[in-house]
């Protein structure tokens, strides 16, 4: 622990505390009696710390009514041990993986400046890091990060968007006005939840498929987060609705003891039946991201209701058959 980090602790035990024997400082600080008495010196002399030694009580404490000297009493430039500055480290490599594109990083990276400086660049930490901590990325998507910025400041500043909006499952590209409500990360992937001033109602828009964004110097229409739940909120999955319906899976024994620990939905229920297989019940108001992710399973998955549900699958196993054998398969 070096001495900035020995000021910082002291600092915090005074004001956590109240008094602190010294006798108690030597058992935190592992240090010389010697050391803790040049590093109260210091810190009274140096940073203007109005510690006092209170005979009658045996210990330290701040004099919060003591008369200032000189200037005002202020710690260093924030400071982290080694320990603190790795898991920051970490945090951040892990943020700029997990986010399409490293949208944070041209923002933490100063922060990664300094932080690297603070640890010592013998040691490489960041780049040492990168090497040992691998996060895979699964379904990114491409998005330019001035649009990404543009839909986060509107956001929080509660102002309109004007956005081309390019939508991939019908192909069709519109200018929508919007108020923006939250952002949301799903699947490695950004949306907007936002008041459609054009269709006169909640929509979530891909952050991915906005291809022109601008603000308006409108205020935005506020919706309740009750509301946006109401709509966006309880079905499975990204595409949801107001009309939710009960999806309910049967798991065979060999695939049931990975499906029990995964989490499908806030809402979804599940319990092992007789013969070993894990009943998993979840809700949904779409149908098309549900169905993807039952198509994985292959064999390993009954839909057991509802039927529509059933005959929704069945659909797409045929359609799936049909091209494995207009291949020659």
């Amino acid at each position: 622990m070096n001495q900035t980090e020995r000021f910082y602790k002291i600092d915090q035990m005074l004001t956590d505390r109240g008094l602190v024997s010294f006798q108690d400082m030597l058992d935190v600080l592992e240090v010389s009696r010697a050391t803790l008495r040049r590093d109260l010196e210091y810190m009274r002399t140096r940073l203007n710390a109005p510690i006092v030694y209170d005979r009658m009580a045996g210990g330290y404490q701040f004099d919060r009514g003591q008369p200032r000297v000189g200037g005002q009493y202020e710690l260093p430039g924030l400071w982290f041990s080694s320990t603190e500055i790795h898991a920051l480290l970490t945090m951040q490599h892990l943020l700029a993986n997990l986010d399409p594109g490293g949208l944070l990083t041209p923002h933490v990276r100063p922060l990664m400046a300094r932080l690297n400086a603070l640890l010592g660049s013998a040691d490489n930490p960041a780049e040492e890091i990168r090497r040992r901590v691998l996060v895979a990325g699964v379904g990114q998507r491409e998005m330019q990060l001035a649009h990404f910025e543009r839909v986060g400041s509107a956001l929080l500043r509660r102002k309109r968007l004007l956005l081309v909006y390019h939508s991939k499952g019908k192909n069709e590209r519109t200018e929508r006005e919007v108020s923006p409500q939250r952002l949301v990360h799903y699947r490695e992937n950004w949306y907007l939840d936002a008041w459609c001033h054009l269709r006169n109602a909640l929509r979530n828009f891909a952050v991915d498929s906005i291809q022109h964004v601008e603000t308006l110097e409108k205020a935005a229409r506020e919706v309740s987060p009750r509301s946006v739940d109401a709509v966006l909120g309880p079905g499975y999955g990204i595409f949801t609705g107001k009309r939710v319906q009960w999806a309910e899976l049967a798991f065979t024994p060999d695939r049931a003891r990975w499906v029990a620990t995964e989490r499908w939905h806030p809402r979804q229920k599940g319990h092992f039946d007789r013969d070993g297989q894990y009943i998993l019940e979840i809700p949904y108001a779409d149908h098309r991201e549900l169905i993807m992710d039952i198509l994985k399973y292959g064999a390993d998955v009954e839909v057991l209701g509802p039927d529509s549900l059933r005959r929704q699958v069945r659909a797409e196993h045929a359609r799936a058959a049909a091209r494995y054998r207009g291949r020659g398969g």
